[in-house]
């Protein structure tokens, strides 16, 4: 049975025969006092925070996110736990941080003995369903009910997977080529020595407008899919649980020519801390990149770095015009007032800010994430308490009612739900990377005080209220010496990478 014709399938035969007796009865106990709130969790890859019209960016054009965004609550200083995909990803999924997970580079997956957010809410009768990109990198479907991902991609675009391949030209499994590392382990690249590389002027890491049509992108994939299965799910009686995962804003930056148009380069400004970063008060690592390990060379080139600029924004567009597909069937479909809906990023993209590119660190524009949370009935607003994505498998089944399989690290946001704007002391904001490696950091948020911690580097604390561009490192600096001291003992009760 192909997955297309599989939600017809479950309906003939009824969703309520493949659940447990104990998901049957918790489902009709909760139904008892009202239909449980659907939930769908909207996301999109390498998303900058600040690159928002809703975040106040003026070039950005995000109107279907602005417009869910002024019905929203607003998070202003959410952070991912770990600035690259598959560990963020992870972390959101299970509520735990990456050192509580196998899962600590884009290469490794996370064992099922760690229960996910569809686990919980498929074991209290919810359909739980994911469509678009999670780079689970294997085969676990983790709790899904239903799920395509980027090989249903690839099938459904059929001989025109070759252009894809030739557009990419290196494998990349951020990309989705390959989604799952082990298919080609064995025997190696099955596209090498048939791809016609894309041999238009210019560098792939820099950008270019992709020969694909509209249509076949991986965003108007999940659009339609998801748009699918709002459709045919409107025929059952259960809540559900989606994930609409877009690939986009993520690199290679190929949008479709119709948002391509929509900016110009020469129009693009460049950060106003692009070759500005003070490289003697900074870690090796930091001046490396900047020097030397961004995605090319060419990015030194301020005409260059216009121009990935533009095609990040472009990117941005197209990725919101297919959100905006999702959200309005969502209205069609009159279900918008039974439906919790949240947005966010697996992690950032520094666009240049400070001279890198890309993610790996934990400045603002890499480890920021936007967040937007709309519950129907409760207020809209802008919260600027930091805040974590661990925290997501705590607030969205606790909104929903259902309970946690298993224990987790968040916290529920629900307090910053109903009165967003309230002053409150918080919980600080810890995020790692690249753990059990000579490159391991950490890094934690408390209050305005940011502050970084490597194993085998210098460290680095920020004032964000006073220096928000993290143009000035205060670790070294003797005034700065007794609050760099309280974070660092305080990051590393918390854990110590090594």
């Amino acid at each position: 049975m192909n997955r297309r014709n599989f939600l017809a399938s479950a309906i003939a035969s009824g969703w309520a025969a493949t659940t447990s007796v104990s998901s049957r009865a918790q489902s009709q106990q909760t139904s008892a006092a009202g239909k449980p709130p659907n939930v769908l969790l909207l996301m999109a890859d390498q998303h900058k925070r600040s690159c928002m019209g809703a975040y106040g960016d003026r070039v950005a054009r995000t109107p279907h996110l602005d417009r869910l965004a002024a019905g929203s609550v607003r998070f202003d200083s959410a952070y991912c736990t770990n600035p690259v995909c598959t560990p963020s990803r992870a972390s959101l999924l299970t509520g735990l941080y990456s050192h509580h997970l196998e899962a600590q580079n884009n290469t490794t997956p996370f064992l099922p003995a760690h229960p996910t957010m569809a686990h919980h809410f498929s074991r209290a009768g919810y359909v739980s369903a994911l469509i678009g990109k999670m780079h689970f990198v294997d085969a676990q479907t983790h709790g899904f009910d239903y799920r395509l991902d980027f090989n249903d991609w690839m099938q459904y675009l059929g001989p025109k997977a070759q252009l894809y391949m030739d557009e990419l030209g290196r494998t990349n499994s951020g990309s989705g080529v390959p989604q799952i590392d082990d298919l080609w382990r064995d025997e190696g690249d099955p596209w090498r020595g048939h791809r016609t590389l894309d041999d238009r002027q210019g560098s792939v890491a820099v950008g270019r407008v992709s020969r694909l049509e509209e249509k076949d992108h991986f965003e108007s994939f999940v659009a339609r899919e998801s748009v699918r299965f709002l459709r045919n799910f409107t025929r059952t009686r259960q809540p559900f649980f989606l994930i609409s995962s877009f690939l986009k804003p993520h690199d290679p930056f190929m949008p479709a020519q119709r948002f391509a148009d929509m900016f110009r380069a020469d129009d693009m400004r460049l950060p106003h801390s692009y070759g500005k970063a003070d490289k003697s008060k900074l870690p090796k690592e930091v001046v490396s990149s900047i020097e030397f390990n961004g995605p090319t060379p060419e990015l030194r080139d301020p005409a260059e770095a216009r121009k990935r600029i533009a095609l990040y924004y472009a990117s941005l567009a197209q990725m919101d015009d297919c959100l905006g597909q999702v959200l309005r069937t969502l209205e069609e479909l009159h279900l918008e007032n039974d439906t919790i809906i949240c947005y966010t990023s697996d992690h950032g993209e520094m666009l240049g800010e400070l001279g890198l590119w890309q993610k790996f660190q934990f400045y603002e524009g890499s480890c920021g994430v936007p967040l937007l949370i709309r519950v129907p009935g409760r207020a809209s607003g802008v919260c600027d308490a930091p805040v974590s994505l661990v925290s997501l498998s705590a607030t969205l089944t606790g909104l929903a009612r259902v309970p946690q399989l298993a224990p987790n690290d968040g916290v529920s946001l629900a307090p910053w739900l109903t009165s967003p704007g309230a002053a409150r002391e918080t919980t600080p904001v810890f995020a790692e990377y690249a753990l059990n490696s000579p490159g391991a950091k950490a890094m934690i948020r408390r209050g305005q005080w940011k502050y970084t911690y490597r194993a085998n580097d210098i460290a680095e604390l920020y004032d964000l209220k006073a220096d928000p561009e993290e143009l000035r490192n205060l670790a070294a600096e003797p005034e700065y010496a007794a609050r760099a001291a309280q974070l660092r003992k305080e990051l590393l009760a918390w854990h110590r990478p090594s």
